[in-house]
């Protein structure tokens, strides 16, 4: 998508989502343009001192040069202070609006799947909001002002030379002509290049963020040196796409100086030959040249902003990519509101399959009733994660139909279904920061008292005495100071707070310290009492307190029951429950 959208399309759609970029646009136009009208009264001051009072006919009129010689010093005070005020509301603008582009970009990859964030990648989404938009944004603040400012400097300058003589403006336009022909054989040039530097920066983000975040299994496996060579690879494809782009970027840039020589030398001889009977005077050729000049300097700061451009050109197509990419999970249209209290499961008909996969869900039907515990269990690639992700709509089935409460799930709005129903995943999610910090994830506006109280409430108000500073006890970034059994039990009183009708537990006990073991089990009985609750479990121990046990094989449900009704059938069920059983006595 990122190369079918052209530059143009791509600045409608951010003007589109951050209107603030383009609010009263015309007003730094102007003002930049009254600026640039006062920088060409000095050409014309110095025709005008040479052609009237230096090579007239008496003496030098001192009076007047020294007249003409202060209005062009209140005139370059004049346009730069016009300048200076348009170049500030069109830096407070860009600043403004790409802040606003930022926060909804964000929203949007916040809003789509998890498939689809699992799918592209962690780096390559952060970069959108990073990498990507800072390099439109200093293009904004720099580049688009230039090119704003050099644009009006280059128009209003062919106007004024086409009013001194259109013979020497037409050798001036035509040579600009031919080098901007030049330009937009090097932009084409320079668009696929830079597209390629923005692709292999997300890759090597994407790379350097892996390693980072798996260093102790990179060190538990002696994996350094192959970390360190696909870092090494990610890096130097970096290197060489930035460079190729940059070694073009270089070589425009020469070209501009070749341009400004030839048209300085083509309009000298051209005054030369026209002469003063051709209507060039001395004073009219020294202000074509004042102007050549105030056209050259743009034009050759326009090359080197049309390099910056391309990066940011391809940047912003980036983000336009990532605010335009379908959101999976949608909005109802016509929300419909859960019935209060504990809600009932329904899963009817329903098939599930991944992009690139084989089917993991297949016409899939169950009903569970409102306030069960229900476990869910199976072989590892059974199905069993797949069907709590469509439980909490993280996925919506490609066949059939899931209801809570007799409702849709693709007819309740996603604040409504958050609220109501809690998702405690296999990996406890802590954010840098406290422990409070993170419990209020359930309970934004929750006090510290509350916090306590839903520890004690939990019986787990013994293991928070016993951390250094209590609620206020940093767990380190990613959660990395707290065991894998604490994330856990944070993850559980979070949930705890937030007060669900409908809890699901996807292994949420898997990976939990022996030491904890007994204050997490007594744990999840109460978080789970009186509430519907689904848990995706491995350890059957789960399963033998559960009010039914779900079991699935190959995609399907195969068998459901009670954990001792289960056990007398002598199926699927009996068969996992004796693996795990015999492994468990081994340990």
């Amino acid at each position: 998508m990122a190369d079918s959208l052209s530059t143009v399309a791509a600045i409608r759609r951010a003007f589109r989502e951050a209107p603030v970029l383009g609010d009263k646009l015309w007003l730094p136009v102007v003002f930049n343009m009254g600026g640039t009208v006062v920088q060409l009264l000095i050409p014309v001051l110095v025709q005008l001192s040479i052609d009237r009072y230096l090579e007239g006919p008496g003496r030098v009129d001192m009076a007047a040069i020294l007249t003409i010689a202060g209005i062009g010093l209140l005139a370059v005070v004049v346009g730069g202070l016009l300048t200076r005020a348009g170049l500030v509301r069109l830096v407070k603008q860009a600043t403004t609006g790409l802040s606003d582009l930022r926060v909804s970009v964000f929203d949007h990859l916040l809003r789509r799947s998890v498939l689809h964030v699992q799918t592209e990648g962690r780096g390559s989404l952060v970069s959108r909001v990073t990498s990507d938009m800072w390099t439109l944004q200093e293009f904004m603040e720099w580049g688009g002002v230039m090119f704003l400012v050099n644009g009006t400097q280059v128009s209003a300058t062919l106007v004024v030379m086409f009013a001194y003589d259109w013979r020497l403006a037409l050798l001036v336009l035509l040579g600009a002509s031919v080098y901007a022909a030049s330009l937009l054989w090097f932009q084409r040039i320079l668009r696929r290049r830079y597209d390629k530097v923005r692709a292999t920066v997300a890759s090597s983000l994407t790379v350097m963020g892996e390693a980072i975040s798996g260093l102790p299994s990179v060190r538990a496996y002696a994996a350094e040196a192959v970390t360190q060579r696909r870092v090494d690879e990610a890096l130097e494809a970096r290197f060489r796409a930035e460079f190729k782009a940059g070694h073009f970027g270089n070589v425009l840039f020469a070209t501009s100086e070749i341009f400004a020589a030839a048209l300085t030398a083509g309009v000298v001889v051209g005054g030369l030959l026209l002469g003063v009977g051709g209507g060039v005077t001395a004073g009219v050729l020294l202000a074509f040249l004042f102007l050549v000049n105030l056209l050259i300097s743009p034009v050759q700061m326009m090359v080197e902003i049309l390099d910056f451009a391309q990066s940011a050109a391809s940047g912003l197509r980036r983000i336009i990519e990532a605010l335009d990419a379908p959101v999976e999970i949608a909005e109802p249209l016509q929300p419909v509101a859960l019935p209060g209290g504990n809600l009932s499961i329904e899963f009817e008909g329903v098939s599930y399959r991944y992009p690139t996969g084989p089917e993991v869900l297949s016409h899939v039907n169950a009903a569970i009733d409102s306030g069960r515990r229900v476990a869910v269990v199976g072989e590892t690639g059974s199905g069993k994660t797949t069907f709590s992700k469509l439980l909490v709509r993280l996925l919506d089935p490609i066949e059939g139909t899931v209801r809570i409460g007799g409702v849709d799930l693709r007819d309740v709005a996603l604040v409504d279904l958050r609220r109501r129903v809690t998702f405690v995943p296999q990996e406890g999610f802590l954010v840098t920061g406290t422990v409070a910090e993170n419990v209020r994830y359930g309970m934004p506006n929750a006090t510290d008292r509350d916090l306590r109280t839903a520890f004690i409430e939990l019986g787990l108000d013994g293991w928070l005495d016993g951390l250094v500073s209590g609620l206020a006890t940093s767990v380190g970034e990613r959660g990395s100071s707290m065991s894998a059994g604490e994330r856990q039990l944070i993850a559980l009183v979070r949930a705890w707070i937030a007060a669900p009708d409908l809890l699901v537990l996807d292994e949420a006990t898997s990976a939990v310290d022996p030491a904890l073991d007994v204050a997490l089990r007594h744990a999840m009985e109460r978080l789970t009492a009186g509430r519907t609750t689904v848990t995706i479990a491995h350890r059957l121990a789960t399963a033998e307190s559960a009010d039914e046990v779900l079991v699935f094989d190959e995609g399907r449900l195969v068998e459901r029951g009670t954990h001792q009704d289960l056990l007398a059938n002598n199926g699927h069920y009996q068969r996992l429950y004796a693996d795990w059983a015999a492994g468990t006595a081994t340990r």
